[in-house]
């Protein structure tokens, strides 16, 4: 690390979470960043630097400067330093020249590799995960965030401890361990994370517990609930706020809101559906995170439809929709129906066009705006009852709580008054139609 770095402004920078307050570091100064990238079968260079432009921004987003970066091919990485032994001595000279303070791989780094690294270059060298952790652990306000967050650190870390000069010597035996010699710091520190990881772990299954709870006394209520998922700054907040004056936090950055937000939304026709607000995706979303923030994300594996918000003015659009998918099918909602929603019309208007023509069935909105909002309305509208059927069902007139329920639970398209009772046509979910099913015709 550069003199700089070591001078007294400064308090930490990437990669350092000791501690509970981990990654939650206020820097007096910006880090300066050497990017890596390794380009691998079957990938190409254009990918990987792609890559690395992403990596860039959560650089920036988490407070520091990406200076320079090195891009290397390689057939496998090296078991040692991930780079090959010339490429490395290019890469300390590099550092050196920019007076760089850290190094950030592309990839995730073993231990090993990580340790053999800083030893090579004489400053710190992290990965992507670490970066990505870290701006998480500075945008997590709730309890559940927070603790989420703290989760994936432990077990991030959890590997990588090792003993530092004397930290490794063994503490003195105490009663019970009269017969040998104490246990080496490294031990106490691990059993220490380890006590951690399970306390949050029973927590955050408290918290799921909770949320399914809510979740069972939404399902009798039989609203349809709509997941907003997308890449990382696609608009997703400021979307929800438009549909339903949310109030949720919106800002220019990555990974700006992390806490899930629902809110009811009253279609067109009348039906009432609950919207949720999800944490961004993006590529190579580290497994601790999708691990840690299962209970959250449980909004969009228990969602009825998914609304895709997709970035037109993004530099690449479809590799964006593609680490959505990714990401989907890791957390178990790669079967949700889908509808499309290309936002921010209003800043690449032509991109946004060549995208709906290449998509049909998708919408172009501009969530900043208000742009498209009515037929995106629409469209959910009519997604929504093309998951429905509709009914007949003749209701007594003294069964005035079936009526009610009718009307809150479907979308009542003909009521009329017979011998009977009330003959009643509606569009009904499979279970509200069982649920009714003795008042049914056809």
């Amino acid at each position: 690390m550069s003199d700089r770095a070591r001078g007294e402004g400064h308090r930490g920078g990437f990669g350092e979470f000791g501690g509970e307050r981990a990654g939650l570091i206020e820097r007096t100064f910006r880090e300066r960043i050497v990017l890596v990238g390794v380009t691998l079968p079957p990938h190409d260079d254009d990918e990987t630097e792609r890559s690395l432009d992403e990596l860039a921004r959560l650089v920036d987003t988490a407070g520091a400067d990406a200076v320079a970066r090195v891009l290397q091919h390689r057939g496998a990485p090296d078991p040692a330093t991930y780079i090959g032994k010339g490429k490395l001595a290019e890469l300390r000279e590099l550092c050196e020249a920019v007076d760089a303070d850290t190094v950030v791989f592309d990839d995730e780094l073993t231990p090993a590799q990580q340790r053999n690294l800083e030893q090579a270059l004489g400053r710190t060298a992290i990965d992507r995960t670490a970066v990505i952790l870290d701006i998480f652990a500075q945008n997590a306000h709730s309890q559940e965030g927070k603790a989420q967050v703290l989760l994936a650190m432990l077990r991030y870390r959890l590997p990588r401890l090792r003993g530092r000069g004397t930290a490794l010597s063994q503490q003195a035996g105490g009663i019970g361990a009269r017969r040998g010699p104490g246990e080496t710091k490294l031990e106490v520190d691990r059993r220490r994370i380890e006590r951690q990881i399970h306390r949050l772990e029973a927590d955050l299954r408290r918290i799921a517990t909770v949320r399914r709870t809510q979740a069972k006394a939404r399902t009798r209520s039989r609203l349809h609930t709509v997941a907003i998922v997308g890449y990382t700054n696609a608009g997703k907040s400021t979307l929800l706020n438009r549909l339903t004056d949310a109030g949720v936090l919106v800002e220019d950055r990555l990974f700006a809101t992390l806490d899930a937000t629902t809110r009811r939304l009253h279609l067109p026709g009348g039906e009432t559906v609950l919207v949720s607000d999800t944490v961004g995706f993006i590529t190579k979303l580290p497994h601790q995170l999708v691990e840690a923030f299962r209970s959250t994300l449980e909004v969009v594996t228990d969602a009825d439809l998914l609304i895709h918000l997709v970035d037109a003015s993004s530099p690449d659009p479809e590799h964006d929709m593609d680490a959505v998918g990714q990401v989907l099918a890791e957390i178990g909602a790669g079967q949700i129906p889908q509808l499309l929603v290309i936002n921010k019309a209003d800043l690449a208007q032509g991109a946004a066009a060549r995208l709906a023509s290449a998509h049909p069935g998708s919408v172009v909105v501009s969530a900043r705006t208000g742009q498209g909002i009515d037929t995106l309305l629409r469209a959910l509208a009519d997604r929504l009852r093309a998951m429905t059927t509709v009914h007949e069902l003749v209701v007594p007139f003294d069964r005035g709580d079936v009526l009610a329920s009718l009307h809150r639970e479907g979308e009542v398209l003909v009521e009329a008054a017979t011998e009977g009772g009330m003959r009643v046509r509606a569009r009904l979910d499979d279970a509200s139609a069982t649920r009714w099913h003795e008042f049914v015709v056809s």
